[in-house]
């Protein structure tokens, strides 16, 4: 089978080589509590309260309150659980991360003439604001008849042949990348599935457009792995001001910055009567990289002695993406008679053009009650709404059709952080609890989150020490694959987490 003569070979086709979809949307745009272990402690609860280096990711007022200049460092180790339903099958996997979390210090200049400018305060703080170490593995039969040949199948329809097929003297390794080169991403997959058998043309001819299966209906047995590493993190500058006794301000500039990579690797099975096709392996990786920019502003007042008051406005984070790939694909058939193998491991590192997403802004309201210098409540209310994360440029008829998706799947969603603390002499003691929405319509793709978290500190003067327990549950329904084999696992993650901090007075 032959590919037309093309005259631009390997010249990049922008606006036809992305891949990108809601998952990678919200992946970047939501954040786990992260931070010291006494901001952990009150489950994030911080926003009206300041004094933390943490606290001032939340509002950037925090660092204002702080008598005299301060710095912290944390350490954290985070455990995943995942307990995964796919069909009849049931697994369990762990993975365990230990790692520094949170730097920061806050430097007070106090004004010492008769202003009502009392202070001022400027700072640099980094803080892990995502832990994408995961691995899950879903293994069922499959009794929807959905063989991943649904996915090859989406993928070619109204494809012609010669655009998704090899050269007679060209090899598998060379098509691949040629047809990446100038077709893109779709057209590989496509290639993928015809020149390993799953995929049978309707007609043998160039022009064909249309395909069917090699496999036949059934069962299918699915084992699939998935494993990610890396984090998401930011670098904030502050800078706020005291407003004599009772006003706090402050602003944030952030630099952000992704460092995420994928692997999946599905292995099927089968054992139905006329299929061609009865073992299929197939292999993705992704490697992400970028960095953004957003800014805060945020304020704090003491309506009293007891009570304060804080308001926070997180803009949306502005992100530039590149992303890399590769793929790997085996098959056992009979297609030529006897039992043979067909790989097709290009090894090829597909280099996609960058990307624009913006994420989501945020407003978040905060009140404490401080019982002098015995203890104190707080309570932190934000929303953000996930239908507004968009793909740039919008102009592109892909990202288009990716953010009214979005727009149609994802919603706004509230979270609602209690804390409080107990003083006795130098030691603390701490709590918390946590309740995060959907970010889907459906509250089921991925469900509400719930969490709670203890904590003890204790002062030895300038110098504080600081540890906690924090735990958070979510269910989500992961599909196996975008396009075609859309089935999903059921997936029950809990995150537990121990933390230690030091912090002190410089």
């Amino acid at each position: 089978m032959k590919k037309l003569n093309l005259l631009f070979i390997g010249i990049l086709s922008v606006c036809s080589l992305n891949a990108q979809d809601i998952s990678d949307a919200l992946r970047y745009s939501q954040s786990e509590i992260q931070g010291t272990a006494r901001f952990r402690a009150l489950s994030g609860a911080f926003g009206a309260l300041g004094g933390d280096m943490s606290a001032v990711s939340i509002n950037p007022a925090s660092s204002a309150v702080f008598s005299q200049s301060h710095a912290s460092f944390t350490l954290s180790n985070v455990d995943t659980s995942n307990d995964t339903q796919y069909f009849n099958g049931f697994t369990s996997s762990n993975n365990s991360n230990f790692d520094i979390n949170q730097g920061g210090a806050a430097f007070v200049f106090e004004n010492r003439n008769n202003s009502p400018w009392r202070k001022f305060t400027i700072g640099v703080a980094y803080d892990r604001t995502n832990n994408y170490e995961d691995n899950w593995n879903a293994r069922g039969t499959n009794t929807n008849n959905q063989s991943i040949d649904l996915y090859f199948l989406n993928y070619a329809d109204g494809k012609r042949l010669d655009q998704i097929s090899a050269f007679d003297d060209e090899s598998l390794a060379n098509a691949y990348t040629d047809i990446g080169n100038v077709h893109g991403f779709g057209h590989q997959q496509a290639f993928l599935g015809f020149e390993s058998y799953i995929l049978e043309p309707d007609a043998d001819d160039d022009a064909n457009t249309t395909y069917f299966s090699n496999l036949a209906n059934g069962n299918f047995n699915h084992n699939y792995s998935y494993a990610s590493t890396g984090y998401n993190g930011k670098i904030s500058f502050n800078m706020a001001a005291q407003y004599e006794d009772n006003l706090y301000i402050g602003l944030n500039l952030n630099s952000h910055f992704i460092d995420y990579h994928r692997s999946t690797l599905l292995f099927e099975n089968n054992s139905n009567a006329g299929s061609i096709i009865n073992s299929i392996e197939f292999e993705n990786n992704l490697s992400t990289t970028g960095n953004g920019f957003s800014f805060q502003l945020g304020g704090i007042i003491k309506l009293s002695p007891e009570f304060r008051l804080g308001v926070a406005f997180d803009s949306p984070t502005w992100y530039t993406i590149e992303e890399e790939t590769s793929q790997y694909l085996a098959t056992v058939h009979t297609y030529f008679g006897p039992t043979e193998t067909q790989v097709i491991n290009p090894q090829t590192v597909n280099v996609y053009p960058r990307y624009k997403l913006q994420t989501p802004s945020k407003i978040t309201g905060s009140l404490a009650y401080i019982f002098g210098t015995q203890g104190l409540l707080s309570f932190d209310y934000s929303r953000k709404d996930y239908s507004k994360t968009k793909f740039k440029p919008t102009s592109d008829t892909f990202f288009a059709d990716q953010n009214a998706i979005i727009s149609n799947v994802l919603t706004d969603a509230s979270t609602y952080r209690l804390g409080g603390e107990y003083k006795v002499k130098q030691l603390s003691f701490r709590g918390g609890y946590r309740f995060e929405e959907s970010p889907y319509k459906d509250g089921v793709t991925v469900g509400d989150l719930t969490g709670y978290s203890v904590g003890l500190g204790y002062n030895f003067g300038n110098t504080k020490l600081d540890v906690t327990f924090d735990q958070a549950n979510r269910t989500n329904e992961t599909s196996l694959y975008n396009v075609g084999l859309t089935d999903a696992a059921v997936i029950d993650r809990t995150n537990s987490n121990i933390t230690l901090s030091l912090s002190f007075n410089i």
